[in-house]
C-alpha cells in the first residue's frame, strides 16, 4: 500500500498567461497548487477560478504560504480582509509575471516569507525583495532564531521591540538558565549578550527570557518557551476534554508555569482511547503518550493512592506519568484532583 501523500502547503495564485506559466515553474519548485483563470487554467494544469477574491477568502487558512504571480496591489487588497495577527498569519509573496522579483509581503519572520521569498527567486532566477528592517541590516530576527531553536514565542508584541535594538546593530540581554538559546552562526550570537538573573541592566531595556516558568510581561520582555514540561493527567472514564484543559491551565497558572512549554501530555494506556484526553492533547498542540501500568508502578511518586491502585492496578497515574513522559524528570507540580481529573507537572 503505498503511503499517504501529505497535502501542499502551498498556493500559487496566476491572474496572466504569462504569470500562468511562471505559475507553474514555481508551484511545481514548490510542490504547492497553482490556481489560474477558468480561461487559462487547462494549459498550464491550474485549478480554475472566476473570482481571485472569492478564491483566496476560501484558502487563505488552508495553506501556510500564498504566492501571487501578480502586482503587489493585487494582492494586498485580495489578502487584506482576511489578515489577523503576525503570529499567526501565513506567508504571502508577490511576483511579478516577467519574474525579476520576488517580494516578501507579509509574515517575513514567523511566517517564512522572507526565506521562501530567497527560495523562489533562486528557483527561477528572480531577484528576492525582503524589506524587514532586521534583514536590511544584516541582523538576526529574534523570532526566527527562536523557531530554528524549537522555542515558541510568547508575548509576541515584544519582538517589535527587541527587533528594532537588533536593526540599530544593538545588544540585546538573554537571560537562558538552562541554556537553550545559542545561535549556530557566530556573527549573529554577537548581537546577544548573556545575563545571570532575568532582569534588564536598565530600566525599559529589551530583554529575551528562555524558561518555562512566568514572570512579569511588558513590550521590552520577550518569553520564548521551551516544550520542556509534561503534564500527567487521569481522569474518569467520559471526563470531557474542557475538565482535562481547565484543570492543566489551573495547575500551570499556580506554580507559575507557562502552558506554552508544555511539550506532551501523559496518561495511562487503559485511557488510550479516551476522547477528551485525546481532544485535549489536540487543543494544546503537543502529543498525547501512553504508559503501561508496569512502566508506572516502577516510578516512586510522593503522593500514591490506594484508590487508584484498586481501580488501575498502580498506585500513581498523573505523577508517574509526567515524570516518565520527561525521562526521569522533576516533578514541579504534585497530583491536583477535580472530581473528574487529576494532574500533575514534571519538567
Amino acid at each position: 500500500m503505498l503511503p499517504a501523500m501529505s497535502a501542499p502547503t502551498t498556493a500559487v495564485y496566476a491572474v496572466t498567461a504569462k504569470g500562468a506559466r511562471l505559475g507553474r515553474r514555481i508551484a511545481d519548485s514548490l510542490a504547492g497548487v497553482l490556481f489560474a483563470p477558468e480561461r487559462l487554467a487547462g494549459a498550464v494544469r491550474a485549478e480554475p477560478y472566476a473570482a481571485l477574491g472569492q478564491l483566496v477568502a476560501g484558502s487563505f487558512d488552508r495553506f501556510r504560504a500564498h504566492i501571487f504571480v501578480a502586482a503587489c496591489g493585487i494582492a494586498v487588497r485580495v489578502i487584506a480582509p482576511h489578515l489577523r495577527d503576525k503570529t499567526v498569519d501565513p506567508a504571502v509573496l508577490a511576483v511579478d509575471d516577467a519574474g525579476h522579483f520576488v517580494v516578501s509581503l507579509l509574515a517575513g519572520h514567523l511566517g517564512g516569507a522572507n526565506a521562501l521569498a530567497r527560495d523562489v527567486a533562486a528557483a527561477i532566477g528572480a531577484t528576492p525583495v525582503v524589506t524587514t528592517a532586521t534583514d536590511a541590516a544584516g541582523a538576526p530576527a529574534v523570532e526566527v532564531l527562536a523557531r530554528e531553536q524549537g522555542l515558541l514565542v510568547d508575548n509576541g508584541a515584544a519582538t517589535k521591540r527587541i527587533n528594532a535594538v537588533l536593526a540599530d546593530g544593538g545588544r540585546v540581554a538573554v537571560f537562558d538558565p538552562l541554556g537553550l538559546f545559542s545561535p549556530s552562526d557566530p556573527a549573529q550570537a554577537a548581537f546577544f549578550e548573556w545575563v545571570s538573573a532575568p532582569e534588564p541592566a536598565r530600566t525599559g531595556a529589551p530583554l529575551v527570557v528562555v524558561d518555562w516558568r512566568l514572570g512579569p510581561t511588558g513590550p521590552e520582555r520577550l518569553y520564548l518557551r521551551p516544550p520542556v514540561l509534561a503534564v500527567g493527567v487521569g481522569c474518569r472514564r467520559g471526563a470531557p476534554a474542557e475538565a482535562i484543559l481547565d484543570l492543566i491551565a489551573r495547575v500551570c497558572r499556580e506554580h507559575r508555569a507557562s502552558p506554552a512549554s508544555l511539550g506532551v501530555l501523559a496518561s495511562i494506556e487503559a485511557k488510550r482511547h479516551e476522547p477528551g484526553l485525546l481532544e485535549a492533547g489536540q487543543r494544546l498542540g503537543v502529543p498525547v503518550r501512553f504508559f503501561s501500568a508496569e512502566e508506572l508502578a516502577a516510578v516512586p511518586v510522593p503522593h500514591p493512592s490506594a484508590v487508584v491502585a484498586k481501580h488501575m492496578g498502580v498506585g500513581s497515574v498523573c505523577e508517574a506519568a509526567a515524570i516518565l513522559a520527561t525521562a526521569g524528570g522533576r516533578l514541579i507540580a504534585p497530583k491536583t484532583r477535580t472530581a473528574l481529573v487529576t494532574a500533575a507537572l514534571a519538567v
